[in-house]
């Protein structure tokens, strides 16, 4: 099968059969594996997008009982700046600098433990790793993978 390579806004995009991402068990919202060797959908037996996303919704939910919004807010400004010296930036970082450097703890844990677009977009990238205890993470994704 080939796939013609088209302009899609500014970008060059590759439109997919709808029948070859059903034969994947694909759907809107979910993620395929894009690698120099070609696209393949991810292998099964891992989280779909809602799985993942109730996932680090826990691990947040685990941070916000643990520790303080001070806490939290230095542990993300301090990855961030350390991330950054190591050449890893993007957008949501940008937005998790503001609001860990802001003191409204409603925004804060609007964005960690929210069920919104925006708050799962931010989860995506979330920058307070290192506030749990690695055995914790490791129960949580043990609970999630059922």
């Amino acid at each position: 099968m080939k796939a013609r390579v088209r302009r899609v806004g500014n970008s060059l995009g590759v439109l997919l059969p709808k029948a070859l991402l059903e034969a994947w068990g694909v759907a809107e919202g979910d993620e395929l594996e894009v690698t120099e060797r070609g696209i393949r959908p991810p292998a099964r037996g891992g989280f779909s997008h809602q799985q993942l996303d109730e996932l680090r919704r826990s691990i947040a939910l685990a941070v916000v009982r643990r520790h303080t919004p001070r806490e939290i807010r230095a542990r993300i400004l301090a990855n961030l700046h350390r991330w950054k010296q190591r050449g890893v930036d993007g957008p949501a970082y940008e937005e998790w600098r503001n609001i860990a450097s802001g003191s409204d703890d409603g925004r804060l844990f609007a964005a960690m433990l929210g069920t919104d677009e925006e708050a799962i977009r931010l989860r995506q990238s979330a920058p307070f790793a290192g506030l749990l205890p690695k055995e914790e993470v490791r129960r949580l994704n043990e609970e999630a993978a059922g």
